[in-house]
């Protein structure tokens, strides 16, 4: 499952896109207890969740024009300009040019063929999220998309990911693993089709919670909403797709005690 022993192709950092960053901070804060640390006065608003003191995420103002508010994911590569002309030459596009972030990193950001947008942090100093896999913190990842098998094909250009089909309720699912070692312990996410229509392709970073249904109830008491209440998915665990009061979405995953 995801860690923070982060290799090539590993989600390592996520960070939230807001309108609002106080109103962001206060609604993770009383969601998942979350703290917010600023990064400093030359960081533009941008700062950090945490837990326990240790990150395990960020939020920061939207900077592109026309930009909604949505929780971007991350991917480890140990060399960003190699990366970003393989996401060219493989039918995707740059969102922001490799940029070094004050020594703590090379950051940019992306757009794959399907139009699902992601980012790449080569580390430095800050080496990515502090904490996974616990409770309230960052579990899994998963790409919503129209051609799973394109999709998949894309970012094993990219990281050389590895994907293994398993059957869900109504679709295949395919999970994602790093290039990397036992193919089970190096599984991070998923790709599924996308579900009936106006669904949005995109990344969404799923949460670990000791309960599902308070969380939503959380959600839903501090202006955020329900985008799929929580529900059983067999051999899973007990999920739900929630929206924030900036209209970004996550998920929550009370993980069934068999799968960890």
């Amino acid at each position: 499952m995801l860690g923070t022993d982060f290799r090539t192709g590993s989600p390592n950092w996520i960070d939230l896109g807001s309108p609002d960053t106080e109103a962001a901070a206060a609604f993770y804060g009383a969601v998942f207890g979350w703290q917010f640390v600023s990064a400093g006065p030359g960081a533009g608003g941008y700062g950090f969740f945490q837990k326990d003191g240790k990150t395990v995420g960020a939020v920061g103002p939207l900077s592109e024009e026309g930009a909604k508010s949505a929780w971007t994911t991350y991917f480890q590569s140990d060399d960003i300009q190699a990366t970003a002309r393989d996401v060219v030459a493989g039918g995707g596009a740059v969102r922001a040019e490799p940029m070094d972030v004050m020594g703590e990193g090379w950051m940019g950001q992306f757009t794959d063929p399907q139009g699902a947008q992601f980012a790449v942090w080569q580390p430095a100093k800050t080496k990515g999220l502090e904490k996974a896999s616990e409770d309230n913190t960052l579990l899994w990842v998963e790409l919503h998309v129209g051609d799973p098998e394109a999709a998949i094909r894309f970012y094993a250009g990219l990281f050389g990911w590895r994907s293994q089909e398993m059957q869900a309720p109504g679709m295949t699912y395919r999970v994602l693993s790093i290039k990397d070692g036992d193919q089970q312990e190096g599984s991070f996410g998923g790709v599924a089709p996308l579900q009936g229509e106006g669904e949005e392709t995109r990344w969404v970073p799923y949460f670990a919670v000791a309960d599902a249904d308070v969380i939503v109830t959380k959600v839903q008491e501090n202006g955020g909403s329900v985008l799929m209440p929580a529900a059983d998915v067999p051999e899973v665990g007990r999920i739900a797709w929630l929206v924030d009061p900036g209209q970004a979405v996550f998920a929550v995953l009370k993980p069934n005690p068999r799968q960890g």
